[in-house]
């Protein structure tokens, strides 16, 4: 089969032919048919992520696709349904196989693209917003990097939950997709002081940055008393120094997010978030915004469109 594999850190990733995974005791196999790429994806292919695996290994963190085969002593899903899987790895690829217990069925009118693109940028909003920072209706949400693959969930969530959202991006084409998902004001980080436009709506209860860097100091400079800061990455690259006399002064919390650690230590929390998403997806309440949608041959662009942060919502390739 065809996989986009790293090889060594030292040359790019490529498409290559390998052996079809067998899954072991505890997993399924999937044939896959989506695969969202992640920011993480690309830190992964630089050797820059927490949880890089020892190469070679297939990227890809998040797919969709049809169950192939069970492992042993594996009872369901059964082959041939449809479903959702982080799998951390193994994704851009043909097959691949993951722990049976990570496996989410879907409606079987959901498009595997929109199956691919939810799970991380929706679990990571809605269990940051909800059970981290515990986003209060009426109280003022600054999303950063709003109209990136995280961010623009944030925003959407955000409404959904009854927040005042503040979207903060880059330019007027990203901040016009911010506004359709739901955003009450808009902040361009290119030509205006983010503090000092947080600071004239009121400042922030919550903040949401997946963006790090300066605008992580501006936005906790325009914090209110007693807001939640949530550390969700650092796509600017600049990983902030906090200082801790103005939390103190402030009384502001800062709180590190990262959803795949939930899957070792709480694995209920993202369960339960992936089971509120599907219903609100039913219902018509989220709709996955995908920019690009590449074949498999093509990866190496997508993440080109990360590194260049010249994407709007999710990249999901095609297998």
């Amino acid at each position: 089969m065809h996989a986009f594999q790293i090889e060594t850190f030292s040359t790019p990733p490529r498409l290559a032919q390998v052996n079809t995974p067998e899954p072991v005791k505890g997993e399924i196999r999937l044939r896959i048919h989506a695969c969202g790429l992640n920011f993480a994806d690309l830190l992964m292919s630089e050797d820059r992520y927490q949880e890089t695996p020892t190469p070679p290994f297939t990227l890809g963190m998040e797919v969709a696709g049809v169950v192939d085969a069970l492992g042993p002593d594996v009872t369901g899903p059964a082959p041939g349904t449809r479903v959702a899987v982080f799998g951390g790895q193994g994704g851009l690829a043909e097959m691949g196989c993951f722990p049976a217990e990570r496996v989410t069925p879907i409606p079987d009118d959901m498009p595997f693209v929109d199956a691919a693109a939810l799970q991380i940028a929706y679990g990571t909003s809605h269990v940051a917003l909800d059970h981290k920072a515990r986003l209060q209706p009426g109280e003022t949400l600054l999303v950063l990097g709003a109209a990136g693959g995280v961010g623009l969930t944030a925003v959407e969530i955000g409404k959904l939950m009854g927040a005042r959202v503040i979207a903060c991006a880059r330019g007027a084409d990203k901040l016009e997709i911010a506004a359709r998902a739901g955003a009450d004001h808009l902040i361009d980080a290119q030509t205006q002081d983010i503090r000092e436009s947080v600071k004239a709506l009121g400042g922030a209860d919550v903040v949401y940055d997946p963006v790090g860097g300066d605008q992580f100091t501006a936005a906790l400079r325009a914090c209110n008393p007693e807001a939640r800061m949530l550390v969700i990455g650092f796509a600017s690259g600049d990983v902030p120094q906090i200082p801790a006399n103005h939390l103190l002064v402030k009384n502001v919390d800062v709180l590190g997010f990262y959803w795949g650690g939930y899957l070792k230590f709480r694995p209920s929390i993202v369960t339960k978030s992936l089971s509120t998403l599907l219903d609100w997806y039913r219902q018509g309440r989220i709709e996955p915004h995908v920019s690009h949608v590449l074949p498999l041959d093509r990866a190496a662009e997508g993440l080109d469109l990360l590194r260049r942060r010249a994407s709007t919502g999710k990249v999901v390739i095609t297998v």
